[in-house]
């Protein structure tokens, strides 16, 4: 078995940094992800948002909205490409089932975590979450704010 070499790029190809602040994290799922062959070649060079990304359940299949992927001008030549265009989540009948399961429960919704790379395949890492409300986010900036300031105090006694 071959080690990862250093200086390798992470696997990460896009994260939703928005989401944990806006959202409790309630689950995790795994999908896989339909592309084509222009937004592989962009994914390769990250060239991904997934800012304002969601999913909608539709007829049993998870499908992923909002998610930009920008086109790269020599990969695209001979088609037109489209960066928001939805794209189809692959996932187990049993997940997509728990999902909307979840979903139709008050408050609840689905989004998009992360874009990373799994062997060579891109996978788009969704989750169950439920909206924070105003003192939510400040609680957890606030706590965020005192854990820096305790790894700095721990920091400058040790030295």
């Amino acid at each position: 078995m071959s080690k990862k070499k250093p200086g390798t790029p992470s696997s990460t190809i896009a994260l939703n940094k928005k989401a944990k602040h806006e959202y409790h994290i309630e689950e995790r799922f795994e999908a896989g992800l339909s592309l084509l062959g222009w937004e592989v070649k962009s994914l390769r060079a990250g060239k991904a948002q997934l800012v304002d990304a969601y999913v909608l359940l539709k007829n049993g299949e998870a499908w992923l909205l909002g998610s930009h992927i920008m086109p790269l001008n020599t990969a695209s030549t001979h088609v037109v490409a489209d960066p928001t265009r939805t794209r189809k989540l692959l996932l187990h009948a049993k997940e997509i089932a728990k999902i909307i399961g979840k979903v139709n429960q008050t408050g609840r919704t689905c989004i998009p975590l992360a874009l990373y790379w799994k062997k060579n395949k891109v996978k788009c890492e969704i989750a169950l979450v439920t909206g924070k409300k105003q003192f939510d986010k400040r609680a957890t900036e606030k706590e965020r704010d005192w854990n820096r300031q305790k790894q700095r105090i721990l920091r400058d006694a040790n030295a």
